[in-house]
């Protein structure tokens, strides 16, 4: 199912802004609940507002997608001044996890954009509207939606509530010991299994706060906010510059807090525990294969690390692999951002392999609806360029004080149901300290 009620003809202009101006970088934009964001490093990409938006449910929803935004830019009117990955006509976008979920995948064009890449600043106006575009209007644009930012009072010291989501921690762990049996019949070799807890704040949740909280504290991650998905990756699906794709692929994770007390070096300790485990490193393999075998159709050339690296963030330590191609021409054109995605989706970091079986037994074991949980959430411009990660250390915000929070754990042969539960709620730490809960 789709639906693009309010396809319209756009025009947009980009001009440059000067970065000293704004020397917190991105985050000293986020001060908006509503705001639509993609920061890494105080880099990326904030939108305000909204000029139209196209959503789809089901199967096609990548493709459908694509053909609806590629039919969009295609007509639009351009005006850049900068020319860099994310300037001219950006969508911000947020997709299910599921083919059969009912949540609503996403694309919203916004009205103001700012960027920073590498020193380089803009800012971007779009408008359906037949107003003339200008450098002095685009400023007044974004000023009025900073402008009428609301205040935000000190928030109270009334108690945060933790309740279960869709299965208590018991049966979560029977799910994972079921999981486990599966794979020892041989029916799939690694299954990806979620759970979710909600989290009440009696002073409300306030998206914006959530983001720079996670800004700050997750530098090396890509922080993303879209329409209430909020949350700070540290995967990359996919990320597209002219005909160069690079992702990264994480699988096998370490509580940092496991290190408390160990004599040596922590990072010594991971690479012990982390690129010493045959199970993490079996994991790890099984995620970097299904990825490359997905991307290769679209390849003239590739390469990956040979041996993961160690990546530090501040909850815990993961194997990881960055995986980079370029890409070829497919039936007479490069293939956009989300033609990749949909032959990339799910991956094994995030479902399993094989996909079709791992897929069947989530629906069967987890109880749960990811919605837009570890499904593709990032940006894409008129040129092709994008960056998708999957939306991992996250959580949906369902009402005006409570909020859905996610985290889930690859099962392998070797998984012990204790062990993947005490790794979610080392992967739920980075949303509960935004929230300010301590965990």
């Amino acid at each position: 199912m789709t639906s693009a009620p309010g396809t319209r003809h756009i025009r947009t202009l980009t001009v440059p802004l000067d970065a000293d101006s704004f020397p917190g970088g991105l985050p000293s934009f986020l001060v908006r609940d509503d705001v639509l964001c993609w920061t890494r490093r105080e880099a990326g990409l904030v939108g305000f507002g909204e000029v139209d938006r196209f959503t789809a449910t089901g199967p096609e929803r990548f493709l459908e997608a694509d053909i609806w935004w590629r039919h969009l830019v295609l007509e639009a009117d351009v005006t850049d001044a900068v020319e860099c990955p994310g300037t001219g006509p950006v969508a911000f976008g947020s997709f299910a996890f599921s083919k059969v979920s009912a949540h609503e995948s996403r694309l919203i064009i916004p009205e103001v954009v700012v960027g920073l890449r590498d020193g380089t600043a803009w800012l971007t106006q779009i408008t359906a509207d037949d107003v003339d575009l200008t450098e002095a209007g685009a400023h007044a644009a974004l000023n009025r939606w900073l402008d009428t930012a609301p205040e935000r009072t000190p928030q109270g010291d009334r108690e945060a509530k933790l309740s279960t989501g869709a299965l208590s921690e018991t049966d979560w762990m029977a799910a994972v010991a079921a999981g486990v049996a599966e794979i020892r019949t041989g029916a799939l070799e690694k299954l990806v299994l979620a759970r979710d807890i909600v989290a009440t704040l009696p002073d409300g949740v306030h998206a914006a706060a959530i983001l720079r909280e996670l800004a700050v504290r997750y530098r090396e991650c890509w922080t993303y906010g879209v329409d209430g998905l909020v949350g700070s990756t540290p995967e990359m699906l996919i990320q597209v510059e002219g005909r160069t794709a690079q992702a990264r692929v994480l699988a096998g994770t370490l509580d940092r807090r496991d290190a408390d007390g160990i004599e040596g070096s922590p990072l010594d300790f991971a690479e012990r525990v982390l690129a010493g485990s045959e199970k993490q490193r079996h994991e790890h393999d099984i995620a970097i294969a299904s990825l490359t075998t997905q991307l290769a159709p679209f390849s003239e050339a590739m390469n990956a690390h040979s041996e993961p690296f160690i990546l530090e963030l501040p909850n815990v330590w993961h194997l990881a692999s960055d995986v980079k191609a370029e890409l070829t021409e497919v039936e007479g054109h490069v293939p956009t951002c989300l033609a990749l995605i949909n032959a990339l989706h799910p991956t094994a970091a995030v479902c399993g392999t094989p996909t079709t079986v791992a897929g069947a037994l989530i629906r069967k074991l987890e109880h749960l609806d990811r919605g837009p949980y570890a499904g593709p959430v990032g940006w894409l411009d008129a040129a092709g360029n994008g960056e998708w990660g999957i939306a991992l250390r996250g959580a949906v915000v369902e009402g005006p004080d409570t909020v859905r929070l996610y985290a889930g754990c690859g099962v392998v042969e070797g998984s012990v149901p204790e062990m993947e539960l005490a790794e979610t709620w080392a992967k739920f730490r980075p949303m509960l300290e935004s929230l300010g809960i301590e965990s």
